[in-house]
Parts: structure tokens; sequence; C-alpha cells
């Protein structure tokens, strides 16, 4: 009953804005074919969105232009805020069975895989929402990246599967 009082405590201060007492997610599962990802804490689910994928959203990102979201384990590693989008989270593509892989073949595995907003200068932008529009990137609205940006700390391990 004490942990219960305990998180409920962190949670009311986080949510009005504390950042000191913010819970911070130890990992992220974004599951592809649900369009979802996921901040976890100790193996348990902190919040949940609804994402936008790649244009070519079937399998695992091979080579640079390829339109897909990279499968795989990977972590965030840094914060742009001077993104082209409101604010974009680095996801560290390619990982090195990526590499593998993609070289195997010839191929370049390319890179600037992001978890972001909406793009700075696009007029309809909210038209993008509900709709796989990226070029490899995981996005969602400009309030949600926010969120994820303030639960999120660099480091964290992000699993994306298919």
């Amino acid at each position: 009953m004490i942990n219960f009082l305990f998180l409920s405590t962190l949670l009311t201060y986080s949510l009005n804005g504390d950042a000191s007492l913010q819970i911070q997610a130890d990992y992220v599962l974004v599951n592809k074919s649900a369009r979802t990802l996921l901040l976890l804490k100790d193996n348990q689910i902190i919040k949940s969105y609804l994402i936008s994928l790649g244009k070519n959203p079937v399998g695992a990102k091979t080579q640079r232009g390829d339109k897909k979201t990279p499968e795989g384990i990977y972590n965030i590693d840094f914060k742009n805020r001077k993104s082209k989008f409101h604010l974009s989270l680095h996801i560290n593509y390619p990982n090195k069975f990526d590499k593998q892989r993609s070289f195997k073949d010839s191929l370049d595995p390319g890179g600037s895989i992001y978890i972001h907003g909406l793009p700075n200068k696009k007029l309809n932008a909210g038209l993008l929402i509900g709709s796989d529009w990226t070029n490899g990137c995981i996005a969602v609205s400009n309030k949600e990246i926010r969120d994820i940006a303030r639960y999120v700390p660099d480091g964290t391990p992000i699993e994306i599967t298919p």
C-alpha cells in the first residue's frame, strides 16, 4: 500500500509539471503493426501513443531511401531541439546487425532515424496524423513528442518490432 501511495504521489507531482519527480521510462517499445509506442518503467506501461511510420512500413529497413522504419533494438541517444520537425529524439540506427546485413548485400543502411513531431513548415501537418508519411522515422503529434521527451532520458533502449 505504501508503494502505491508513493507512486500516486509521484504521478500527481509529475502531472502538475514537477520535473524533479517525473517518472522516467526505462524502455520504449514500438509495435509497427499495431502503430503503438509504449513507454515502460520496470516492465509496466506508463504511457502509450499512436504513431505514424515510414511510407513503406512492412519489413525492416535495409537501405537508405527504402522508406521503411527499422526493426531491432536500439537506444535513444540524444534529443534534437533544432530539428526540421517540432522536436525529435534520435534512434541510433543502424546497429551492428543492420550494418552487417546491408553491407553483405552492398547496400547503404541509411541513418537519421528519429521519433519526431510534425514538420515545422507544413501548413496542413494535422492531415499527416493517422497515416504513414515519414521516410522511415516514427512520428507523433507535437504535443506527444514533447511528452515523450519528458519521459525518455538519453540512453533509453528502444525496441522496434514488426
